[in-house]
């Protein structure tokens, strides 16, 4: 059973993603983040519900270790009203720190409290709702196990030549200007694969990715081998992308990796992972995939 995201859903956020994260409970595209804000807006705390319902339960709950957040989060039960084409389902949310309460009734749209972030953020990810989908027989506090994700709008593949300049910087990242979205605000984008379909994940920081809106990701005859600008990345099966042994550059140095995600916001461009390296902004920058040393 899979679970389709209504657009009146997404449409909330300026952006989401589907790979991008280095948790099991990403498998297979089976959560979702959703961002409110953007990088360049810096880091906002809006925690907007993704649906209309009923607060069932909130739990605190552990997150992994790290030196600069903090060692717990909050997990948020909410049941869908009856009227949602989500009924009967169990909606998990994860970093707000809740303004609500058990019994609550919440329209879709209204806060949730305020976006935290706990141990389970890599310095470089921005502020976001993680949201997965339970049935009624499945346990809804268990970190995986949520429902398969289906998209209910479009992703409007943009050609990207690995090219582009810097346009914002932080400690551990780097935006370029490239691709921009064509019309912001009308509608979601993300960078083409070389075959086709919307490029998903960490690459190569994180496992394994994502091929969005593809037609042919589930066709036995298509190429399993997805590329960029003739750069394999790795092998598709159904839409989940196997990342090679792969090393991203940006002016032919190593960086951590690349930042692949679907938005409909204006500040929209590559986002380079460099925690180790970093760029001016106006610097232009040529971005390349090759098979690591290991290769």
């Amino acid at each position: 059973m899979a679970v389709t995201l209504p657009e009146a859903v997404l449409s909330q956020y300026e952006r989401f993603s589907l790979y991008n994260s280095p948790y099991p409970a990403h498998d297979g595209g089976c959560a979702i983040d959703l961002y409110p804000g953007t990088l360049v807006d810096g880091r906002t705390t809006a925690a907007p519900s993704p649906v209309a319902g009923t607060v069932r339960e909130i739990r605190t709950v552990r997150a992994p270790p790290k030196p600069y957040a903090p060692d717990h989060d909050h997990l948020i039960l909410l049941e869908p009203a009856d009227s949602s084409p989500l009924s009967g389902l169990t909606v998990r949310i994860l970093h707000v720190e809740p303004s609500v309460e058990g019994g609550q009734r919440v329209d879709r749209g209204d806060s949730l409290g305020r976006l935290v972030r706990a141990g389970f953020f890599a310095p470089w990810v921005d502020n976001h709702l993680h949201v997965g989908f339970r049935g009624p027989d499945q346990n809804p506090y268990r970190a995986s196990g949520s429902l398969p994700l289906e998209l209910g709008t479009s992703v409007r593949p943009l050609e990207w030549d690995g090219t582009g300049r810097v346009v914002s910087t932080g400690d551990t990242y780097a935006v370029l200007d490239a691709p921009a979205h064509p019309k912001p605000g009308a509608g979601f984008v993300g960078v083409r694969a070389d075959g086709g379909g919307v490029l998903d994940g960490g690459l190569p920081h994180y496992d394994g990715g994502g091929l969005l809106e593809s037609r042919g990701s589930l066709d036995a005859d298509r190429d399993p081998v997805v590329s960029l600008n003739g750069d394999r990345l790795g092998v598709v099966d159904g839409r989940t992308i196997a990342w090679d042994e792969v090393t991203v550059t940006a002016n032919g140095e190593p960086i951590t990796g690349l930042s692949l995600f679907c938005a409909r916001d204006g500040d929209f461009g590559a986002k380079l992972i460099c925690p180790d390296r970093s760029f001016e902004r106006g610097e232009r920058v040529r971005v390349r995939i090759r098979l690591s040393e290991a290769e």
